[in-house]
């Protein structure tokens, strides 16, 4: 049975949503759009609306936004954001188990919350940790190539049973890997703060990394895929941090991390820059390595600089390669909430999905009322959710809105599917498939006035008048067979 969930988003639970996200029902059904809207103004936050209908025959509305399921693009892994150390913390340790179970289940489970199905785990301390810490730190001038003393007991406390319970909640979680740095004794610096990873320690990281999938997974917690480093053209000077160029990124991978990989049966894809998107050279240049090529899935962008469609230019080159997108965070900075909607829909939710992203994350999934806990780095970084560290009281950022208007909707395994051109000036859209058929369309209405969308799927069509800057999820159900 599930549990009852607070009334802080009466608006996103709604009878009926799991019919309306699988497409099954009777006759009325399937001729019945879902509509799950969020305005500018917050007065409405994922709020399921009255359907509308599908019209056919005469009554079609030609032109508009023309979904084509028989043209697909790349296939959707999921939408989340990252579950840091002090993320984990809060959660763990910061609630009562009520408030736990509640809040969960509103950030993982499909039908009660945005149903998150992928999320970023820093591998050791990152800026957002309670302490700096490795899984293999050596007191000063002593080195561990053998990895003897290699333990993982910091994250059994918090991060490992707080992942156990969303992967329980959600079982088609998936999870990657990104160290912020290699232990201390492994780098120029002798520290994990600043330097970059001496030579002869390119095969012990390897070997790190074999070790620490192993230990996770025997912890019930498996990682989809990994990342050699996190912003390797980064080294900030209070917080963990390894400088990694292009040539040297290629050269471990080759020599070390894919060989390790291959030797230990370690199925988990690799994946390349972890970085912003004006950089895009960095990725081209690993995946010019013929030798490296091989070992790689994809790239990964960060979005503090650059365009997304530099996204584009790497699949481009590559196309057999996949793209992810993997951090960008929302602050104290930006608190206007409509705008905040805005960007994650312009950027991630549509813009980096239409630029073949298969992941699309943010940063820190929870945070508490000052912003930390942090060791460095961002002082007033947000997360999806603020912990208030005294009561547990949970406030919904507006990251929860934007990236569930997609994650709630798109499950894993959908593929991007043809939608367009719209005829809509300041109609921005995205369309999947899911599995099971069912297509969910993601739109924006950038405007500063009301628009009125027209969608045609086949011989159907429907009409919909979007408030300006407000965002809607539409889900048709799936076709009869």
């Amino acid at each position: 049975m599930k549990r009852v969930v607070s009334s802080a988003l009466a608006g996103v639970l709604l009878v009926g949503l799991t019919a309306a996200c699988s497409g099954v029902g009777g006759d009325s059904a399937s001729n019945q759009v879902q509509v799950w809207l969020t305005t500018a103004d917050k007065s409405k936050l994922l709020s399921q609306e009255e359907s509308v209908k599908l019209t056919s025959g005469e009554d079609a509305q030609a032109g508009g936004i023309v979904l084509d399921e028989t043209t697909k693009y790349q296939q959707m892994d999921g939408f989340g954001a990252s579950m840091t150390d002090s993320s984990a913390y809060l959660i763990a340790s910061k609630m009562s188990e009520q408030q736990r179970e509640t809040l969960m289940d509103q950030l993982f489970d499909h039908e009660q919350g945005i149903g998150i199905s992928y999320m970023r785990i820093p591998i050791g301390a990152s800026d957002f940790a309670r302490t700096l810490y490795s899984y293999d730190e050596m007191p000063a001038g002593q080195t561990d190539p053998q990895l003897a003393n290699f333990s993982i007991d910091h994250d059994k406390e918090f991060l490992i049973p707080t992942l156990k319970q969303a992967l329980a909640i959600n079982p088609d979680l998936k999870l990657m890997g990104s160290p912020w740095s290699a232990p201390g004794w492994m780098k120029t610096s002798e520290s994990m703060i600043g330097g970059g990873l001496k030579p002869e320690a390119y095969k012990p990281y390897a070997n790190y990394f074999t070790k620490f999938i192993k230990a996770f997974e025997a912890e019930g917690v498996p990682f989809d895929a990994v990342t050699p480093q996190n912003e390797p053209h980064y080294v900030p000077d209070n917080y963990p941090g390894m400088r990694m160029e292009p040539f040297e990124q290629a050269e471990w991978i080759k020599g070390n991390l894919g060989p390790a990989f291959e030797k230990e049966g370690i199925k988990s894809k690799i994946v390349i820059w972890d970085h912003n998107w004006d950089e895009y050279y960095y990725p081209m240049t690993v995946l010019g390595d013929a030798e490296a090529n091989r070992y790689i899935d994809g790239s990964a962008f960060h979005g503090y600089a650059g365009e997304v469609d530099n996204q584009s230019k790497v699949h481009d080159a590559y196309p057999d390669k996949n793209m992810y997108f993997t951090e960008v965070s929302g602050g104290a900075w930006a608190t206007e909430f409509g705008g905040n909607l805005k960007w994650d829909m312009h950027n991630l939710i549509i813009g980096a999905t239409r630029n073949w992203a298969k992941v699309v994350l943010k940063w820190n999934l929870a945070l508490d009322e000052h912003y930390g806990p942090t060791i460095g780095g961002c002082q007033n970084c947000m997360g999806f959710v603020t912990i208030d560290q005294h009561s547990g009281d949970v406030t919904f950022n507006s990251d929860y809105y934007s990236i569930g208007h997609a994650s709630k909707f798109v499950r894993s395994g959908a593929y991007r599917i043809e939608s367009g051109p719209s005829d809509e000036e300041g109609i921005e859209q995205v369309a999947f498939q899911n599995p099971d058929g069912s297509i969910a369309l993601i739109a924006m209405n950038s405007a500063g006035e009301e628009r009125e969308l027209h969608v045609r799927h086949g011989s159907k069509s429907f009409s919909y008048k979007l408030p300006a800057g407000a965002a809607a999820t539409f889900v048709l159900p799936a076709a009869k067979t």
